[in-house]
Parts: structure tokens; C-alpha cells; sequence
């Protein structure tokens, strides 16, 4: 029975279910060959029909199963009759079967606040670059993040026609992260991700300060926490307001429960309530190891600038 249950282990395992639907939905709307792009604030900043598809899916599923809960989500749409195809009434029985931490055990649904991005990374999905892209469902209580759920919606798509497509990764800060293997950058190497499409003088400062062997330019701010758990970068420096906390809360639970950290510029904790401000402005900074070297590099004209 479901009551056996607490509320936070199938609330992740219908996160999980309705993550995989949503990557299915993603992968629908390239292959029917009408991404229905608009611009939002500017040229950098889209939106699809699968970000709008995707966004219905996830808060209206959640909705139906968890009435009570709070549920933010990136897109701004107008209400309207959702699909019954959209909907995913499923949960992953795999999670229901692992322990719900101690200090999360009597957690009440309207405890709970759920941060949805339906689609990180639409503008690299818009031109091709599949791997890029994610959706987020984070799961917050008291304002910290607690749990979430990644689906990569194409994990694989260029290891050849037997390869399984996509993947959904979902972690519980005190029970561990799952769905991939975890890596390291080999020691001493520096190795930074940073942003594609939202670069400035304040980025390329920040960067630049860490001294860095090698930095990646892609998109998403879920692929760059994967990027930091499967051992191909070090750090995630962006010095810039730009990201919002539907892009971070997810992430920073995986990376948390591997033992990484994540934070702002300034190293103060990301704050999740529903009340809080949606604008990361002071940036975001993670790592998987050695989170005081990087911040350390921090520059202060950098700190100036990036009020929290």
C-alpha cells in the first residue's frame, strides 16, 4: 500500500516515472519536426513546445497524486485542460523499496516545495546539441534541497542504434545518488564547466582566476553537475545572476550526496522556499572536490559585483 510509504519516498518515485515520461515528450517533439520556438526575454532565452509540453506534464502529474505540494515551474503558462496523454500516474517501485532517510520520515506534502525546469538547455536543444540537455524536478523541504530527479532525454543517442536512449539519475540527501558512476578529474587537474550561451566579462574573470587546464563551454546547468560526478570537470564556476533556482535545485542534490558542494559565489547555501527569489544573483559555483581552492580563486571584484 502506498500509506506504507512516506510521503518524500514516493513523491521522488513518481518524480522519477513522470522524469521519464517528460524525456520521452522531448524526444517526440524533435522527431515530429515542430520545435514551436519563441523568444521569452531575448534571443538566448527560449522556449518550445517541448518546454511548454514537458512543464504540463510534470506539474500537473505531480499535482493530481500530491494536491498539497508547492510546485514552481520555469515556464509561464497560461491555465488550461492538460492531455490525459501527458499525464504519468506511475511511480519507480526500485525507490520505494530503499529506506526514506530518518530526518525526512514524517514530512508532511504541503512541507514540500518542487522546483521544475522542464527543459535546461533549450536553446542547445533548438540547435542540435542533444546532449546538453535535461529536466529537472528538485524536491525541497525548509528550505534546502533535499531530493532530485535528472532524465537526460538523450543519454546515448550517439553510441549507434543498440544503445538504450536516455537515462534518469535521482538522488536523497542521506540515502546517495544513483543512476550513474561516479568519477573524478585525476588530481591536480583543473578542469572547469561554464556557460555556452551567457558568457561576459564577469564569467571569463572568474575563470580565468582559477587557473584553469581546460574549461568547457556547454549548456544546461544539469549537464554541468553531470559533467562534475562523471569525472569530466572539476568545477562549475559561473559568475553571473543568470541562473534560476529550478536549475539548481536537482543538481545540487546529486552532487551533495556524492559528497560535492554547491553554493554561491560567495559560498552561502541556495535558499528554496517558496517564497524566496527565483534569480540565482550571486552566481553559482560546485564542485565535486576541493571546493576551497576554488573559492578561494574567487576574485573579490567578482564578490563585489554578485550581491547576493
Amino acid at each position: 500500500m502506498a500509506s506504507s510509504h512516506t510521503v518524500l519516498m514516493r513523491l521522488v518515485a513518481s518524480a522519477y516515472s513522470i522524469a521519464q515520461k517528460a524525456g520521452t515528450i522531448v524526444r517526440r517533439v524533435i522527431a515530429e519536426g515542430d520545435l514551436g520556438i519563441v523568444e521569452k526575454t531575448c534571443a538566448t532565452d527560449l522556449q518550445t513546445k517541448a518546454d511548454r509540453l514537458v512543464q504540463m506534464s510534470i506539474c500537473s502529474s505531480l499535482a493530481r497524486k500530491f494536491p498539497k505540494l508547492t510546485i514552481i515551474g520555469e515556464e509561464d503558462l497560461p491555465p488550461e485542460d492538460v492531455d490525459q496523454e501527458l499525464i504519468e500516474d506511475g511511480q519507480w517501485e526500485e525507490i520505494l523499496k530503499q529506506p526514506c532517510p530518518s530526518q525526512y520520515s514524517a514530512i508532511k506534502e504541503e512541507d514540500l516545495v518542487v522546483w521544475v525546469d522542464p527543459l535546461d538547455g533549450t536553446k542547445e536543444y533548438t540547435e542540435g546539441l542533444l546532449d546538453n540537455v535535461t529536466v529537472l524536478i528538485g524536491i525541497a523541504y525548509e528550505g534546502k534541497a533535499i531530493a532530485g530527479v535528472i532524465n537526460q532525454p538523450y543519454y546515448n543517442y550517439q553510441a549507434g542504434q543498440d544503445a538504450v536512449l536516455g537515462r534518469t539519475i535521482w538522488g536523497v540527501l542521506g540515502l546517495g545518488a544513483f543512476g550513474f558512476q561516479l568519477k573524478e578529474v585525476p588530481a591536480g587537474k583543473h578542469i572547469i564547466t561554464t556557460t555556452r550561451s551567457h558568457n561576459s566579462q564577469l564569467v571569463t574573470d572568474c575563470v580565468a582566476a582559477m587557473n584553469p587546464d581546460d574549461v568547457l563551454r556547454v549548456g544546461g546547468a544539469g549537464n554541468k553537475i553531470i559533467q562534475l560526478i562523471e569525472g569530466k570537470a572539476s568545477a562549475y564556476v559561473f559568475a553571473s545572476p543568470g541562473c534560476k533556482k529550478w536549475d539548481t535545485c536537482a543538481p545540487e542534490v546529486i552532487l551533495h550526496a556524492v559528497g560535492g558542494k554547491l553554493t554561491d559565489i560567495h559560498g552561502n547555501a541556495l535558499q528554496y522556499n517558496k517564497e524566496v527569489k527565483h534569480m540565482n544573483s550571486a552566481g553559482v559555483l560546485a564542485t565535486l572536490r576541493n571546493y576551497d581552492y576554488y573559492a578561494s580563486r574567487v576574485p573579490e571584484s567578482v564578490k563585489n559585483v554578485l550581491v547576493p
